[in-house]
């Protein structure tokens, strides 16, 4: 199963596309904020993730940028 994380600060638009994406045979992992989808990010390994762009605590462009950084 793959592992998505979605890191989506509106728990509205978040419940409802993890919905769709469980439908879909994704494993989802859940995201409020930049800093805590970074942290997931990290730990989790996802296989894919979404990303808001306009995050509190960290915009999204940023979390890509740091995770590239890694590798």
């Amino acid at each position: 199963m793959p592992k998505l994380l979605l890191i989506e600060d509106d728990a509205e638009t978040a419940s409802e596309i993890r919905a769709e994406l469980i439908d879909r045979g994704f494993q989802v992992d859940w995201a409020a904020s930049g800093i805590e989808g970074l942290d997931k990010a990290r730990s989790v390994d996802p296989d894919v993730m979404i990303v808001d762009r306009l995050l509190p605590g960290m915009d999204g462009l940023t979390i890509v940028e740091a995770l590239r950084m890694k590798k």
